[in-house]
C-alpha cells in the first residue's frame, strides 16, 4: 500500500481505529495492527489492495464476509468488522499474539506426528463445521493457520469465497488467482466455478504433508 492511499485508511478509519506497524503483507492485501478505540482492544486490520477493492464489487464483497462473520467455533478465526474506507475494502480480526503455522515451519522445519496430526484435527474440526453450512475457505495453507495456547486457530475464513463471488473468479482478471496453487485442488486450480469442502479437504492433506515432511536439502 501506498503512502497516501495509507493516510486516506487512518483518516477514514480515526473515529473507529488507530492503526499501527503492519504485520504483514501479500499480493492481495496488507495486514496492520491496529487498537479497537470503542471496545479498546487490540485487533488486527486487513485491507485489500487498491487494484483489487477497484476490482470487486463493494456490496457483494461485504455480502459473503457478513455471511462468513457468522461462524462460531473454537478454530475459526472470528470476524469483528468490515467496511469500505477511502476506497479501500477492509475487514477486522482479533489480534493472535501466538505465530502463524509458516512461521513454525520456517523456524523448526518439521513438527512431530503427534503435534501434527493435533494441529490437523483442530483445522479438520473448523472445517467441517463451516462446510455444513455451506461455507468454503478455499485458501487452506500455513499463512492462514495461527498457533495460539496450543490450538490450532483457521483465518481468513470466506476470504477467497467472497473475493470469487465478489467477480474475481479463478481465472482472475486482475491477474492473481484465487487460493495458493501450492495448495489447491485440481479443480480449483482448473478454474472450477462450483468449488465444495472436497477442496478444503485437499488442501488440508497438503498441509498435513507438510507439516511432517522431511526437508529436502
Amino acid at each position: 500500500m501506498v503512502a497516501d492511499d495509507l493516510e486516506l485508511l487512518r483518516a477514514a478509519l480515526a473515529d473507529r481505529y488507530s492503526l499501527g506497524r503492519e504485520l504483514g503483507r501479500g499480493g492481495m492485501s496488507t495486514v496492520y495492527v491496529a487498537a479497537d478505540l470503542r471496545h479498546r482492544r487490540d485487533v488486527a486490520i486487513k485491507v485489500l489492495s487498491a487494484s483489487v477493492s477497484r476490482l470487486l464489487g463493494t456490496e457483494r464483497f461485504l455480502g459473503e464476509i457478513r455471511i462468513s462473520a457468522g461462524l462460531t467455533h473454537p478454530n475459526i478465526l472470528p470476524l469483528h468488522d468490515s467496511g469500505d474506507a477511502a476506497g479501500l475494502l477492509f475487514y477486522v480480526m482479533p489480534y493472535v499474539e501466538g505465530p502463524s503455522l509458516r512461521d513454525r515451519l520456517e523456524r523448526e522445519k518439521r513438527l512431530s506426528v503427534k503435534e501434527a496430526v493435533h494441529v490437523v484435527t483442530d483445522l479438520a474440526d473448523g472445517l467441517e463445521f463451516a462446510h455444513r453450512r455451506g461455507i468454503v475457505h478455499l485458501d487452506v495453507k500455513p499463512e492462514n493457520v495461527l498457533l495460539e495456547a496450543g490450538h490450532a486457530i483457521l483465518s481468513d475464513f470466506g476470504i477467497a469465497r467472497a473475493v470469487s463471488v465478489s467477480g474475481a473468479g479463478p481465472q482472475a482478471r486482475a491477474g492473481f488467482a484465487v487460493g495458493t496453487p501450492a495448495y489447491m485442488s485440481p479443480e480449483a486450480c482448473g478454474g472450477e466455478p462450483a468449488l465444495d469442502g472436497r477442496s478444503d479437504q485437499y488442501s488440508l492433506a497438503c498441509v498435513l504433508y507438510e507439516m511432517n515432511r522431511k526437508s529436502v536439502v
